[in-house]
C-alpha cells in the first residue's frame, strides 16, 4: 500500500493535535472556597460534612451515587451543578440527588 502525499499530510494534522485536543478536555478540580461550591456546600470528603449545618446530609451520600455526577471514574468526574469543574468522587454538597 503506497500513502500520498496528501494522506500524509492528513495523519500527521491529526496525530500533531492529538495533544492539543487532551489538554483543552483538562478540567480543574472544583476548590471547597469557591462561590458556587461555598453556596452548595461542596465538600470534597463527604464524611467531614458538617451535619448541623447540612441537616440533609445522610452518611453514605457521595458523589459518586448522585444522579448529577458523571464519570466511570469513583475518583473524580463532572457535575451537572458545577459546569467546567471536577468535582470529588467521594465529595458532597446540598444538590445530592440519588442516582435512579
Amino acid at each position: 500500500m503506497k500513502t500520498t502525499r496528501r494522506q500524509f499530510i492528513i495523519y500527521s494534522a491529526a496525530v500533531a493535535t492529538l495533544p492539543l485536543a487532551q489538554q483543552a478536555n483538562a478540567q480543574a478540580m472544583l476548590g471547597e472556597a469557591e462561590p458556587q461550591a461555598v453556596g452548595l456546600g461542596y465538600i470534597a470528603v463527604a464524611t467531614q460534612v458538617d451535619k448541623a449545618k447540612f441537616p440533609k446530609y445522610v452518611d453514605g451520600q457521595v458523589c459518586t451515587n448522585c444522579q448529577l455526577y458523571v464519570s466511570k471514574s469513583p475518583e473524580a468526574g463532572t457535575c451537572a451543578i458545577f459546569p467546567g469543574k471536577l468535582v470529588a468522587g467521594p465529595g458532597w454538597c446540598n444538590a445530592w440527588v440519588k442516582k435512579a
